[in-house]
């Protein structure tokens, strides 16, 4: 078996560090990971997905239904289906719309 030797002149993952990082003027050096309205957004298609489905099942199981909870479940389901159905095209949206806004700026720099 053989072993890799360790040149000392090389720094390690652990040593080496980010000094060099200067940021963009006008851009704070220490920028959020994830921007706010992807995270509204996220929180918004949460608070769906739980309150959709089961409110479509309790609200349809008496009224619509007349207490049969097979259709109520399947219309629940449905509801879940349409939930995150909605979640992708939105986020397909958004992915689009970014590069679109980055063709325009580099239209704009030429």
């Amino acid at each position: 078996m053989t072993t890799r030797r360790i040149v000392s002149t090389e720094k390690s993952v652990l040593e080496k560090d980010d000094k060099d990082f200067t940021p963009a003027p006008g851009e704070s050096p220490i920028a959020p990971a994830v921007p706010a309205h992807v995270i509204f957004k996220l929180l918004g298609f949460t608070l769906a997905m739980v309150v959709g489905p089961i409110g479509s099942y309790f609200l349809t199981l008496n009224t619509i239904f007349g207490g049969n909870s097979t259709y109520a479940g399947a219309l629940a389901a449905i509801m879940a289906n349409v939930v995150l159905i909605g979640y992708v095209i939105v986020a397909f949206n958004e992915d689009q719309t970014e590069a679109i806004e980055a063709a325009e700026k580099e239209k704009k720099g030429k």
